[in-house]
């Protein structure tokens, strides 16, 4: 039988803890933890800074409480304007370190405009190159971590359409996060970057979503909270992506990494009682990738 559920894991966003300001309550690590690990996951990635140590050494031992390990960090970086240069080089750094010491394995990348996130706009030529040069100065930063960089695109990102990632992939040697819902957000199946890209899949996001919400949030005219609030992401299985679809193609091709599912959600109605809340919808999505994706895979060899 494939190893497929084995690498399954997921990540403290599927529990509304997320970045942003005004996001929504960031519900306590114990709980979310505990959550985790009831439903049998044994990996996770960092979350919002606030929800789980801010030393590496205590961020793998309050995992280690739940007979968890961390992969890796979201990371966002601002790599396409030369003036700064040394200060994206020493956040990595910093980010890599911090990472290594605390046991991940993945440093997960994204280039925003800024750190408040403003709105992406055209890259000229010269930004274009340097923001592929940078990406190779922080794949080297990453291999003297022991980790790997994997760029992930995402929605008010400078890689978040189809083209954007085309020209990624032609300008520079960087690896990707597979994040099925924000790649066909911008228009890019998953399904044929999993296939055609193979190579370049370090690490995948399994995100489902309603393709009909998506138009008004690239158009600026609807926020990615609101929509995250409306319902725009949704249980595994539940939306327009094929993710059985990608989780086969990558199979097939030996795929070996993780797969974390990431339900975007905001809560914005109060804490939820125990046992209640997010958990209900991930469990939908474990037992989607349970009783229909993974009775599709092939044996591992």
């Amino acid at each position: 039988m494939s190893d497929f559920l084995s690498r399954v894991a997921s990540a403290p966003i599927s529990w509304g803890v997320c970045e942003v300001p005004g996001w929504g309550a960031m519900m306590p690590s114990p709980r979310v933890l505990g959550e985790m690990a009831g439903l049998g996951f044994r990996a996770t990635e960092l979350g919002a800074p606030g929800f789980l140590p801010a030393e590496p050494g205590d961020v793998k031992s309050e995992l280690g409480n739940y007979d968890m390990s961390l992969l890796g960090a979201f990371t966002p970086v601002v790599i396409h304007d030369s003036s700064h240069r040394n200060e994206a080089i020493a956040s990595a750094r910093e980010a890599a370190r911090f990472l290594q010491s605390a046991g991940a394995t993945k440093l997960i990348s994204c280039p925003v405009l800024d750190m408040d996130w403003s709105i992406p706009r055209a890259l000229s030529s010269s930004e274009v190159t340097h923001m592929a040069e940078m990406f190779a100065i922080i794949d080297d930063i990453c291999g003297e971590h022991g980790l790997e960089q994997v760029l992930h695109p995402h929605v008010q990102t400078l890689v978040e359409t189809k083209d954007n990632i085309s020209r990624v992939l032609d300008t520079c040697d960087v690896h990707f996060c597979l994040d099925t819902g924000h790649m066909a957000f911008g228009g890019q199946d998953p399904v044929e970057f999993a296939k055609d890209c193979m190579d370049r899949v370090g690490h995948v996001h399994l995100k489902d979503i309603r393709l009909d919400m998506v138009d008004p949030v690239l158009r600026r005219e609807v926020t990615l909270m609101a929509a995250t609030q409306a319902g725009i992401f949704t249980p595994l299985g539940h939306g327009d992506v094929d993710i059985a679809g990608v989780v086969q193609a990558l199979e097939g091709a030996g795929y070996q990494g993780w797969y974390v599912i990431e339900q975007d959600t905001a809560i914005t109605d109060g804490m939820p009682a125990e046992g209640d809340g997010p958990i209900h919808q991930i469990t939908t999505s474990l037992e989607y990738l349970t009783n229909t994706v993974a009775p599709t895979l092939k044996p591992a060899s």
